[in-house]
């Protein structure tokens, strides 16, 4: 297991110089975040990225994300220029000793939450996903604003994508994801670069938006579409244990053991009846998720690849970018990695159980 931390640049709130003191981080997820989607990440920025993140002593080996523009989703005529350059960012990250890069196929919205602030019982705050918060909106009449959503579209470009993908539907999108990456992973191929995708988040349809990585059926129908082994997974145990349909443990070994799994986000959701969530600490207590039999899964199928504790509380009265605050995230990396060197030990000693 590869522990890694991200770090959104020089504008995050929590330091190199602080992320650095966490025990036994290997590196840094990050990204060229002031360029827009479907552009050419300049070989400059790249560059600075890497010497600032090495000049602390960690590895710059994991991109999260580079994003995949609309109008490849939406496969409009243009999406063939922005596919040419999400080729040669792939070739530019290759250059400069990137192994891995998460991206996802999510419509317009990327990951949503109704609250960023939700206070809980011990008096940190998380964030959650409200059934009811959502459907206070009418997206034809309110301002469309929930967190986790492009602010770069007006309302009016923001109805129109919405009401494009509605049009498309699941098998749409499906096909314009096989066509993504019929032309993406050549490249990566030749450049030994894994490719990571993220599960929906969360994983059912939202406002009328298909989704189409939301459960093992989807995933497999992905993964089948191409056998070459850059062609994987980010395996986020919270996205996909946002359903409680969804065996997150189970789906942690099948992949593992295929060999799909590039990069694991690892995290707990507490899980409410009405299906409503909200993030908890990493602790299997803490939430409604075996956070050891996920972590037992993945070793005894061998994984080695990139972790990372994913969204984190805000405690210990840390303000800042809401899940990405340093101290929870900290205690979620140690507490991953106690868990498997846990493992290690009883496996030297023989006694891990089947």
């Amino acid at each position: 297991m590869n522990m890694q931390f991200r770090w959104y640049g020089k504008e995050d709130p929590v330091s190199l110089s602080y992320i650095r003191q966490i025990p036994g981080l290997k590196g840094i997820v990050s990204a060229v975040y002031d360029v827009p989607a479907g552009d050419l990440w300049p070989e400059e920025s790249i560059a600075h990225l890497k010497a600032e993140i090495e000049r602390h002593d960690l590895a710059f080996e994991v991109v999260e994300s580079l994003p995949v523009h609309e109008d490849i989703k939406l496969g409009k005529p243009s999406r063939d220029v922005y596919i040419e350059h999400y080729q040669e960012n792939i070739r530019r990250l290759a250059r400069h000793g990137v192994k891995a890069i998460c991206y996802n196929f999510m419509p317009v919205l990327d990951w949503t939450r109704t609250q960023l602030d939700f206070p809980l019982a011990d008096q940190s705050t998380t964030l959650v996903y409200f059934q009811h918060q959502l459907e206070q909106m009418d997206i034809e009449k309110d301002q469309l604003s929930l967190p986790g959503w492009d602010t770069s579209y007006t309302q009016e470009e923001m109805r129109k994508l919405m009401a494009a993908y509605r049009a498309l539907g699941a098998e749409g999108l499906f096909e314009n994801l096989d066509y993504f990456l019929g032309n993406i992973l050549p490249v990566a191929a030749e450049e030994n670069m894994n490719m990571a995708l993220h599960p929906d988040d969360p994983p059912w349809n939202i406002f009328g938006l298909p989704r189409i990585v939301s459960c093992e059926e989807q995933i497999d129908r992905i993964l089948q579409l191409d056998e070459r082994s850059q062609h994987g997974l980010t395996f986020c145990s919270g996205s996909l244990g946002c359903n409680a349909k969804n065996d997150v443990p189970a789906l942690a070994r099948k992949y593992a053991k295929k060999g799909r799994i590039h990069f694991a986000h690892l995290r707990n959701v507490n899980l409410y009846e009405n299906g409503d969530f909200e993030e908890s600490a990493h602790l299997s207590s803490a939430g409604s998720l075996d956070m050891g039999a996920i972590m037992n899964a993945l070793f005894k199928e061998g994984f080695a690849g990139y972790v990372r504790p994913d969204h984190g509380r805000m405690i210990f009265g840390e303000t800042g970018r809401s899940g990405y605050g340093l101290y929870d995230r900290a205690l979620g990396a140690m507490y991953l990695q106690g868990m498997w060197e846990g493992l290690q030990i009883h496996t030297k000693k023989g006694q891990v159980a089947t």
